[in-house]
């Protein structure tokens, strides 16, 4: 027996997918290389992965000799795929925390549309998450704190688009009134 492959390893993420009700990639990470090196690949094993699990009922999943356990939303399907080996309960802490994160980022509104337009946080979320295959963080909470921490940099609140927009209206109207009174002198001269 190959005792090799049993010994413990903090590589316990191969990938991370998120594929629509169709089985179309919407998010996808690979953290082994050698797994499917080409997109072609990459792509044939998530319709595999899709077609086995999108009538189930299950959680967990075994294909290509891999452990998969997965969860849907609404139109979204959520896969965490780990060895043959691996623990389901870490590969479904790390689901859970993955959409809890997303549910509570997107104000429980975990639907394509939603996570389309939310795609850059949910990239962060998942790099939060897990790091090259390593689980980093398996608490909703602790994942939001740092996203957030990064989503208040960007300028784009809808406060700040308000404060943005109300800005350009008063410079728009100073421009304005300076370009009567340049007429108003024009032609009185």
């Amino acid at each position: 027996m190959d005792f090799m492959a049993l010994e413990p390893s903090l590589y316990t993420v191969k990938a991370v997918l998120i594929l629509d009700n169709d089985g179309n990639r919407l998010l996808s990470k690979y953290y082994d290389t050698e797994l499917y090196p080409s997109i072609k690949e990459q792509k044939n094993f998530e319709k595999s992965v899709f077609n086995k699990s999108h009538k189930a009922d299950n959680e967990i999943a075994f294909l290509e000799g891999l452990t998969i356990v997965y969860k849907s939303s609404v139109d979204l399907f959520f896969y965490v795929v780990g060895s043959a080996q691996e623990n389901e309960l870490m590969l479904m802490m790390v689901l859970n925390c993955l959409f809890d994160t997303l549910s509570q980022i997107l104000r429980k509104n975990v639907e394509k549309r939603y996570l389309l337009d939310n795609l850059d946080g949910v990239y962060l979320v998942v790099d939060e998450i897990i790091d090259g295959g390593i689980i980093l963080e398996s608490d909703p909470q602790q994942v939001i704190q740092k996203v957030n921490y990064r989503v208040d940099e960007n300028p784009l609140s809808e406060q700040s688009v308000a404060q943005h927009i109300s800005q350009k209206l008063a410079v728009t109207s100073t421009v304005l009134q300076s370009a009567k009174e340049q007429i108003k002198w024009s032609i009185l001269k």
